[in-house]
């Protein structure tokens, strides 16, 4: 049997996180242990630093800014990818490009 389903929030959508400017995201899938988001960041935007409970992939898809992963930061560029470990602070961020990301929740994989 075929089984087609909606994408959680398949529309771009302001990411509405405090500290969040410039930012839009679209919710592709969330299924038991994994989310992936596309998250588009346009010039001067950011995401604030935070840490998450579980290990997130980022696949820099298109453009190129910034990423840090506790005290170390680095440029960001299409074809790259970081690999935010749980519980340890990152965050996103461009100044004068734009850029977009995939990002893949591994939840208890």
């Amino acid at each position: 049997m075929i089984m087609i389903e909606q994408m959680p929030r398949p529309n771009w959508e302001p990411l509405s996180r405090q500290g969040t400017a410039g930012v839009t995201c679209r919710v592709l899938l969330k299924r038991a242990g994994i989310g992936i988001a596309n998250l588009e960041f346009a010039p001067n935007a950011t995401i604030d630093e935070h840490s998450a409970p579980f290990e997130i992939d980022v696949l820099c898809i298109a453009g190129e800014g910034f990423v840090s992963v506790g005290n170390e930061s680095s440029a960001f560029r299409a074809g790259q990818r970081i690999v935010w470990p749980a519980g340890v602070n990152h965050r996103l961020w461009t100044e004068s490009t734009a850029m977009e990301t995939l990002m893949v929740e591994r939840r208890g994989i």
